[in-house]
Parts: structure tokens; sequence; C-alpha cells
């Protein structure tokens, strides 16, 4: 394939076009033909312009060593008789991307054949949403091809400063950059291969990740955004003027304090000011996080790859914008590069297609299933099961075998092996794979795993405030007595705290009290837990139980956050935005947390011997919860008991760093954050530190169990009810869809549950290869319950009240059933 390479960063350089150089090596890799015209210097921000009046001359580049800055440029291309230098030059144009495009399709290259596709790209930085994609040269460039009636596809790397401190930032870590240029050349290949009917162009966003050829790569749409109130550019001072400009100034009245003529005759006068192109960043990020999953701002942010198909008018193409592409592993080609063994060998053998002329299907990396036609007079659903997770893909599979009628479900990848749009349909996956707009168009035939809105639920702070105004409204609720009544406040930075408690008033008087006097007891002060309202897996959770301890939490993380991981200035000029995660890293960053919730502590908790035996250790209870339609609420019987990584000790006993943070394994249940644990005295080869095991196997009298559970089932079915009623904005179900919940628990001395916290998509592999067997049982009452109630078919047929290990705590008629 002739692939004509063009960007809008210029020939390679560290500082402002990283990317171009390993991309055209990686394409050359392929086997491709690649042709490259590039502006002479930055073009970023231009959009698809030309320059009018400008006679365009060319220059001509020798790339020199990848990831330095050895590369030449020559006035004169070199005699074709010349071996001074053994590549091809590249081609430089003091003009712009689109200039860029014309001269290579029409003035160069010629020799080569015709033009197959052109890449506009990599950019430095993402080009997602529409604010950065309408004034991006590099979309301009493929703008400007796709008008060619050229194939194009305009490719940007989202980099992610300082991912882990101490190693180079994703934006020039060359192992990443190498993985990011590997992935781009198999989804350029792939796209050309698979291009859509009414495509004219891609947009296509690579995270600059680690692992990122093993993250998903997603279809999206383009997310419509706009800046805010304000203007994008900055007044600056003239510091370029000389002294005669100055003393024109004097003159003119423009110094501070010095009236300005004309004003006494209501005629404005200028002021003479100089404007810097600064653009606010923070419009993007704020119109990503509120417009949620699906589109490419949002994938770029959860480091997934998108791809967005577009016509050449700025409207997206008539093609697929959700889902998930399937690509074929890297040694699935055919390049010049050497192949390894893969465990696809043998699908590769029944099939001698090119990658460029294989279908979507044939680049699934799962072996396609025959589709069997229904049998006469019965109900046949294809099912897309994908679940991502190899700990509960099977379970999933298992439980529709055994729970189905035989022969009444085909197990398909895509829905467009749907027979109709309409056929029976059910597709059980991670969030970001639903097809949403699919499922609300087949309401009575389509039915997928999540509802499309549950954050009034699933984030801390939306679940603080949900309870605190239900209880309001409703006094006699168990929710006034299952959940402690906390404080949510906002605050970017450490500095910025005092504003934020500005209202916290049950903070302060708490913190008063613990104040009163010096014979106070440490046994008898009031204690808080700090929570992220948005972040999980235990990340950012601190105790405190004063004003100073509070605020050397937040300054902690700001001392623990790297210098350089604040490139807001070196942003500003470029295309891009910075979502850093704070997944992964080594400290907390607190304005990507932002939402934060300080709940009082609950002391005593309930302390039993974790399963492998020790000393009395805290626990929380894990809850898998079963919402269907609009709504049923079913509990699962069968719960877990996850135990912390020490022996239980009081905040105020608890061990302290140097720095004053208190050890967080007495109090934190978090399985992911665990260890193997060796009790004191203990030696090498003792069993390994089991913190999960079952909540009926706990060393508990019945009735305590019985009162356990029976309030855990009340609180369950009142928390989805208040956020049903009361919150409707933000938890919205769908009559055909249904949702797997894992609640936490914890008990306190008198055996009274809390509800700790809601988590979608529950992490299932905590429960350990042990307990497989209660995590199917689960996964068997899914399917018995929602998938067989809502088709109709095999044992679910008119379930209603639940079953022997399902409890139903709801039924809220919403009106949409």
């Amino acid at each position: 394939m002739h692939i004509l390479i063009v960007n809008d960063d210029g020939p390679p350089s560290q500082q402002s076009s990283p990317y171009v150089h390993s991309l055209v090596q990686t394409l050359q890799s392929h086997g491709h033909i690649i042709s490259v015209v590039l502006p002479h210097t930055q073009r970023s921000w231009i959009g698809k312009a030309h320059i009018i009046g400008q006679t365009v001359k060319p220059t001509y580049f020798r790339p020199g060593t990848l990831h330095q800055d050895n590369g030449t440029t020559h006035s004169r291309p070199l005699p074709p008789s010349s071996s001074e230098y053994p590549e091809e030059e590249w081609v430089l144009v003091d003009g712009t991307p689109a200039s860029c495009v014309q001269i290579g399709l029409y003035h160069y290259f010629q020799e080569k054949g015709p033009v197959d596709l052109v890449v506009s790209g990599p950019n430095f930085g993402r080009n997602s949403t529409a604010v950065f994609s309408l004034s991006s040269g590099t979309l301009g460039g493929a703008l400007e091809a796709a008008v060619c009636r050229r194939r194009a596809i305009a490719l940007s790397y989202a980099f992610f400063s300082k991912e882990k401190p101490g190693v180079p930032d994703s934006a020039h870590d060359p192992a990443i950059i190498k993985d990011a240029s590997e992935l781009s050349a198999r989804l350029i290949e792939h796209l050309y291969a698979n291009w859509g009917e009414d495509v004219d162009l891609y947009s296509v966003n690579v995270p600059l990740v680690e692992g990122v050829q093993q993250r998903k790569v997603l279809w999206t749409n383009m997310l419509q955004n706009y800046w805010g109130a304000g203007s994008c550019f900055k007044e600056i001072e003239d510091e370029e003027g000389d002294a005669a400009e100055e003393e024109q100034r004097i003159r003119e009245g423009e110094v501070e304090g010095a009236p300005a003529e004309g004003e006494e005759k209501g005629v404005t006068r200028h002021t003479h000011k100089h404007f810097k192109w600064a653009p606010r960043f923070v419009d993007v990020y704020k119109s990503v996080e509120e417009a949620g999953p699906g589109n490419d701002g949002w994938a770029v942010k959860e480091h997934y790859t998108s791809v967005t198909p577009l016509k050449a008018n700025f409207m997206h193409a008539k093609a697929q914008t959700e889902g998930e592409i399937e690509l074929k592993l890297p040694s699935q080609f055919t390049s010049t590069t050497t192949s390894t063994p893969s465990e696809h060998t043998q699908e590769q053998e029944q099939s001698q297609s090119s990658p460029l002329t294989t279908n979507m299907d044939k680049l699934s990396l799962t072996p396609q299933p025959q589709v069997s036609p229904p049998t006469p007079n019965e109900k046949h659903i294809y099912a897309l099961i994908n679940y991502e997770d190899d700990y509960v893909q099977p379970l999933i599979c298992a439980a529709l075998e055994k729970l189905l009628p035989f022969g009444s479900y085909t197990l398909i990848s895509s829905p467009d092996s749907l027979p109709t749009p309409s056929s029976p349909f059910l597709q059980i996956s991670q969030y970001e794979s639903l097809p949403f707009d699919f499922a609300m168009s087949n309401s009575s035939t389509a039915l997928i795993n999540s509802y499309v809105i549950r954050k009034a639920l699933i984030r801390k702070h939306y679940l603080a405030v949900l309870c605190r105004n239900w209880v309001t409204k409703h006094p006699e609720s168990i929710l006034a007595r299952a959940f402690k009544n906390g404080v949510e406040f906002e605050v970017d930075y450490a500095e910025f705290l005092d504003d934020a408690l500005v209202e916290a008033w049950e903070l302060k008087e708490s913190w008063g009290r613990n104040l009163e006097g010096d014979e106070r007891e440490d046994g008898e002060r009031e204690w808080w837990i700090l929570k992220p309202g948005m972040s999980d897996r235990g990340q950012g959770i601190r105790l405190f139980s004063s004003e100073a301890e509070l605020q050397g939490i937040f300054d902690e993380w700001e001392a623990e956050r790297p210098e350089s991981d604040d490139e807001d200035e070196d942003e500003s000029n470029r295309n891009t935005t910075n979502e850093n995660e704070t997944e992964g890293k080594g400290y907390i960053t607190t304005s990507h947390l932002r939402h934060f919730i300080a709940q009082p502590y609950i002391h005593p908790p309930l302390l039993l011997p974790p399963p492998s035996g020790g000393q009395p250790t805290k626990f929380h209870i894990r809850t898998y919860v079963l919402c269907v339609g609009s709504l049923k609420i079913y509990v699962y019987k069968d719960m877990l008991a996850l135990f912390a990584g020490a022996p239980y000790i009081p905040p105020w006993k608890s061990t302290t760093s140097e720095d004053g943070a208190i050890d967080l394994s007495p109090h934190l249940t978090n399985t992911c954050l665990q260890t193997s644990r060796l009790e004191e005295g203990e030696t090498e080869g003792t069993e390994q530190y089991n913190p999960v095991q079952t909540f009926g196997s706990l060393d508990l009298v019945e009735e305590a169990k019985d009162k356990i559970f029976e309030q855990i089932c009340e609180v369950t079915g009142e928390v989805f009810k208040a956020a049903a009623k009361d919150m409707m904005i933000h938890f919205q179900t769908l009559p055909n869809a249904f949702e797997v919940f894992g609640l936490d628990f914890l008990v306190d001395a008198n055996h009274n549950a809390w509800l700790l916290e809601v988590n979608a998509f529950p992490d299932f592999k905590q429960s350990g290869n042990d307990l497989t067997g209660l995590v199917g049982g689960f996964w068997e009452e899914v399917v018995r319950v929602a998938v067989g109630g809502f088709f109709g078919v095999g044992e679910g047929k008119g379930i209603e009240k639940g079953s022997e290990r399902l409890v139903c705590v709801g039924d809220v008629d919403l009106g949409r059933r």
C-alpha cells in the first residue's frame, strides 16, 4: 500500500514532533511504500487552511537517528545518482498540512504509483472532542485528502505525563512510542481493509500508555463540546516595544494613572495590547467528565484507543460508533518482519487472505462461531458474551449452557451477525462495549447487562447526598441508621482546603469536641475516614481526627507530586489535554480526585479471626446484587467476608510513619491492597494469608447472621428505591437491561450493618479460585432470573420472587416495564 504521510507538527523533533519518524519506520517494516511531505515548522491549530498569495517553497529533510534531533535539512534534493544518503529524503514545505497533502498527491512521488491512503499525523497530543478537532491541523490534513477523494486517517497520540515517578513521561518513552506505532500500523491496515461505505476519513486517538496494544480499540462518536465563557487569548505586556514606542505611549496617556483623551467627548480610545493564544483546557476536562462514556474524549481519558468515522463536512459518517474493534495479533500479519508462533496458528492456516482484504470478522482474536438458524416455532437467542475477564467469562458461558434449553441460543461475536435487527439479542460485556443505542431502539428484543446512568449509587459523594436527602424526607428509613452521614467537599489543591470546608459544620464541631480539655482520653476522640468520591481499590482513603491531620494529608499528596507533572503552560502550546489517571502512580493528584467525602469512622467494628487463623481482624461483607428492568432488586444469599491485612488496632493506637501517616493495613479491607501476611513467629512456608471466606462460614451464631442478612436486604432495597425515586437524573434504568452490583457493608460490634459503598461491575476475582462455585452460582441466578425472564425461556420463565439463592428485596414501578 502506498501511504502519504503528512502532519502539522513538522519534521522530527523531540520538542515538537517526536512520533512521525517512528510511525514511518513501523509502516515500512510492514512492507508499505511510504512518502512523506511535512510542514517545515510547527503548524498546529491551523485546521484545513491554505495561505493565499504564498509561493510554497520546498526543502529536503534527511532523517537521522530515531528519537534524536540529528536530521538535516537541505535546500536542494540529492541527484538521482547520489549515494550520499541511503534513504529517501522527506519533502518539507513552508505551508500548511492541507498544502502538504496537495503537493504530495499531485507534485511528487508519481513514480511510486497512486497514493492509496493519506495518514495525517501522529499528532503530538490528542485530537479528541469537537473543540480540538475543528482547529486541528492534523484533522485538516486528513480532510484535505478526503475532499481530494482519497481515503484518509487523522492519527493523534495522547500522552499522559509522569505515569510513574522517576521514569520518562509517556510523551517521550521510546518503548511506549514503539508500541503505539505498531498498534497504529495494525489499525491503519484494518481500517483500510474494512473501510466504511459512507466514511470519508477516520479520526484515531491512541493513548501513550504501557501495554497499549493489549488495551481496547473502541468505535466512538466525537464529543460535541464548547468553550466556556471568556476568551482563549491572554492579554500580555507589550515587551517588544522600543524607547520610541514607550515615549509614544506616554504621550498618548497609556501609562498607569494617566487620563485618556477623548473620554470627555464620549469617544472610545483603544489601549494598545498584545494577545497570546492560551486555550482553557479546563473547559475540555469538564465537558468530557460531564458527558459520560461512549465518546472520543472519554475513551482517551480511560486509556483506550478511539476511532471516529467522519464525513468531510465535520459530520459523523453513517457508520458504527459503538463497540470494540478487535485487531489481529502482530504475529498474524503478513509483513517483512519475522513472525512468532501464535496460539491462533490453526485459525491462520484456515484463512489465506491478505490482511488488507480480510473482512472484520476474520480480524477477531476469538474464533467465529457458525450462526445456526432458529428451530421452527422456538424463540432463538443470539448471544454476544465478552466480559473481558478470564475469571468470569467461563462462568457466564457455563450458566447459559446449564439453564437455557439446548439449541435455544447461538453465540455470536458482533451484532452485525444478527439475522435481523429485531432478532432476540443478548449482550453481556463491559460497559463501554455495550450498544446502548441499539438496545433502546429494540427494547422488546435486545437485552444488555448495564443501565445507562447509575452514578447516584456508584460515586461515593453522590451516594452520600442521596442517603442524606432520602433520610430528610423519610426519617423512618433504615438508611438513617445504616449509612454514616458525612461531609462532601471539592478541592483541587491543598492550599484551598480551608475554602472547601467553609460549610463543613459537622467536621468543625467534631474537631472542637476533640480539643475540649486535656483530660479527654484517646478512645473518646472522634475519628473520620476520608474517601475520594470517584476512586476505587482503596486509593486515597485516609484517617484523621483534627483539622491539622486533614490538612497534612493533602499537603503530603502535593509534596509527593513531581514538579514536572505540572505542565499546564507547556500543554497550552499543544493541541492536547492532560487527563492523567491517578491509578498506577506512586502519588495522589488532588485535582484529579477533586470530590471527597469524610464520614465518621465506625468503631468498634465486629472483629473475627481471618480464614487462615490469627488475631481478631476487621472485615467487611461483599453482597452481590442483581437489578432487573425498571426495577426489581435481588440480593444473592451467599455473601463474602473480606478481611483486612493486619489484626485490628484502633486509629489512635495505630503506628504512624515519619510523616505522621497512619498505618492503614488494620483498617482497610480491600483485598487488592493486601499481600501475604506472616503472623508474628511464623516462618517461611507458612500458609499464605487468605483474606476471603463465605459469610456463612463465619464464627457467628446463626441468630446474628440472620439479623445481619435481614438488615442488608432491607438497606439494599431501600437505597436502590431512593436512587430510582429521588435521583432519577443520575440513576436511569432500562426495561430491557439488568445490572450486577457489589455492595459493601461493615458490621459493628453490636451486629449493625452499615452500607459503605456500591460498586458497578464488581471485581469477582477477589473471591479467589476456592470460591469460584459461589460466583458461578450467582451468574446462574442472573441467567435464570434476568435472561430467562426477559426472553421467556428456560427456568427463568415467569420467575418473579427470586429463587432459593436469590431474594427479591425491592420492586419499584418506574413506569418503564
